[in-house]
């Protein structure tokens, strides 16, 4: 592939050109697999390239978390060779959290049927905005108590943390719930019509539910952001099945 500016030859499709500082593609969906890593870019509704990566993964726990950490720098460094502006992501979540992990680029979620194809019907719709606010500053309402002890104030960090997350609004406890044995738990329900979210936490017999405020404008999109929270909440030993 060539620069679309000066004709410069680009050593992979959609590099952005270091000779007369052109972009090449405006934006990168990146499906991912636990040992292949498919990019395709994009520049407006035209597909300009498609690149390849794979890993073999390692038995051994140890091993296989550096492995992964370097499959993912490698996914990372190809997508900075772009300098999208927008990147789209799908598929092993494993993956796709080490990788988002190694980029300033917020990743957008998009359905893995098909991703790239969805992403091109919905290049003109409005993407989630990324919220700014501290996760502190993000609790809110007139309910101030939460169950859990230090748990649950961790778990609505968790929560708090998610960049398309406005605002947490905690809930008054029900203390008539079935008790626990395993101590708090968390989790987060399906989204509603307005793309808004509830988080549930039990602790013993108490229940409390939380209103989760995001920045999706509807259930589909409301539903990329509970299943990330879900995830990192499966992550902090947090998650309720």
């Amino acid at each position: 592939m060539d620069c679309r500016r000066c004709g410069t030859p680009l050593e992979r499709p959609g590099d952005y050109c270091l000779v007369c500082n052109t972009g090449n593609c405006d934006a990168v969906v990146v499906v991912f697999e636990r040992d292949r890593a498919e990019l395709t870019m994009l520049d407006g509704e035209k597909v300009v390239g498609r690149t390849a990566l794979t890993t073999v993964p390692e038995d051994d726990p140890e091993a296989e978390t550096v492995e992964l950490r370097n499959f993912a720098g490698r996914v990372a460094d190809d997508i900075r060779r772009k300098r999208p502006e927008t990147v789209f992501a799908a598929g092993d979540r494993a993956v796709l959290r080490e990788t988002r992990a190694q980029l300033h680029h917020e990743f957008y979620r998009v359905a893995a049927d098909d991703p790239v194809e969805r992403v091109l019907e919905r290049r003109g719709e409005r993407s989630l905005e990324v919220v700014d606010t501290a996760p502190r500053e993000k609790l809110g309402g007139s309910h101030s108590t939460l169950i859990g002890g230090r748990n649950g104030r961790r778990a609505i960090g968790v929560v708090a943390d998610h960049p398309h997350v406005k605002k947490i609004v905690p809930g008054p406890i029900d203390a008539g719930g079935t008790g626990s044995q395993t101590g708090l738990r968390a989790k987060v329900t399906r989204a509603g019509d307005n793309g808004n979210l509830r988080l549930l936490l039990r602790d013993g017999s108490s229940v409390q539910e939380n209103r989760v405020v995001t920045t999706a404008m509807d259930r589909e999109t409301g539903e990329f952001v509970r299943e990330d929270l879900n995830d990192a909440l499966a992550e902090a030993e947090l998650r309720e099945e």
